[in-house]
């Protein structure tokens, strides 16, 4: 079985290693990259064309809801998964309308946060 490919994007480090030590206890799930800004994001996104990427709304050099579009256009079938603080339901909402396919919210669970992978997968069958 072909395994699920991840790049996890967030600015704060322990976000990052968070996020990929619940996904790396998947089954069949394997994290390839990681990225502190958008534009890293799109670039990871360029590089290793995931199936699923993380990406957090808030980061310095350009946020989320910019890199949503610009990620999709050079990674087509990646999944975009919005990671948000409590709050940010409009900005969640835009990032949506830019393409993105679910979010979690912060601080994370573990179970939200395979309820969203299992949410995104679902849309290719």
């Amino acid at each position: 079985m072909k395994k699920t490919t991840f790049v996890i994007t967030d600015d704060a480090i322990f976000m990052r290693t968070l996020l990929r030590k619940i996904i790396e206890q998947g089954e069949n799930f394997e994290v390839l990259g990681e990225a502190s800004n958008g534009r890293e994001a799109i670039e990871a996104a360029k590089q290793h064309q995931p199936d699923i990427l993380t990406l957090d709304i808030t980061m310095p050099e350009m946020d989320g809801i910019q890199a949503v579009p610009e990620i999709l256009k050079v990674s087509p079938k990646t999944k975009i998964i919005m990671v948000s603080a409590m709050g940010q339901q409009s900005m969640v909402i835009e990032a949506i309308k830019q393409g993105a396919k679910d979010f979690v919210v912060k601080p994370f669970e573990k179970s939200r946060v395979y309820q969203s992978i299992s949410n995104v997968l679902a849309m290719d069958k």
